[in-house]
């Protein structure tokens, strides 16, 4: 009798070691590019946790707009932060929210104090059908393996998208599905005064599906999606005053 309970218990740690939204099917946001959809398995698996961080605190703005350029169009959205981002980040920016194809309308906001209050809500938000994705934002800490693991079921029973934001690296266990880091990264100056399309600096930490890799992407206001960066190469322009060589030396060189 002993054996079978400890084997039925093995079962269902098995079950739960599964990550969440790893199913076979149409549960993913495709990025449209190949190289990374590829790896992938099809795209960003939807009813998933996903983790976002930064690489440092100055490059919280960058790893934002990554997590929200994730979220699909017309998704209703609950963003919920710690007072201390709040405070050192402000509320989110209308026109930047715009930017990202994600409408004031569509979006709850919540602020909290305590860590624990973040998971806590993510996961009452995620139990609602209603919700395309939730985002959760916080400085620092470690994060509870027993919420998270939470967080990874709630996401995995109504389909929505889990993406915690963190201002730096987490090296907690996590049953996310991929971990990302997203800095920023130059942008193209077409013209002197140009500030060109951002770009962002990604490399894919973690991913349960396959391999890891890195990526330089840049918003396209006009797909609004995600698009490879074109490699900046420099070429050097030929020197005016260069004399031509000789055929012969040309030919020995």
């Amino acid at each position: 009798m002993l054996h079978d309970v400890r084997d039925e218990l093995r079962q269902q740690l098995k079950a739960l070691e599964k990550p969440a939204g790893l199913e076979d099917g149409p549960h993913a946001l495709p990025f449209g590019i190949a190289a990374i959809d590829d790896i992938l398995g099809g795209g960003l698996p939807r009813g998933a946790l996903h983790e976002i961080a930064a690489p440092a605190e100055n490059h919280i703005a960058a790893a934002t707009g990554f997590t929200l350029g994730l979220i699909p169009a017309a998704a209703h959205v609950v963003w919920v932060a710690e007072d201390m981002a709040r405070l050192e980040s402000g509320l989110p920016y209308g026109p930047g929210l715009d930017a990202f194809k994600l409408v004031p309308e569509r979006l709850l906001t919540v602020a909290v104090s305590q860590t624990r209050d973040l998971l806590w809500t993510m996961e009452e938000a995620l139990r609602c059908r209603a919700v395309t994705a939730v985002i959760g934002e916080l400085r620092q800490g470690a994060l509870d393996a027993v919420a998270v693991r939470r967080l990874s079921l709630a996401a995995a029973e109504s389909g929505a998208l889990a993406l915690l934001l963190r201002a730096r690296p987490g090296r907690d266990a996590s049953t996310a599905v991929t971990r990302w880091i997203a800095g920023a990264a130059p942008s193209a100056h077409p013209h002197s005064f140009d500030f060109g399309a951002p770009r962002f600096a990604v490399h894919l930490t973690r991913n349960r599906r396959g391999p890891t890799a890195s990526w330089i992407l840049e918003w396209s206001d006009t797909d609004e999606r995600f698009v490879l960066a074109a490699p900046a190469v420099p070429v050097a322009e030929p020197a005016l005053d260069r004399p031509h060589r000789p055929a012969a030396a040309r030919h020995v060189a």
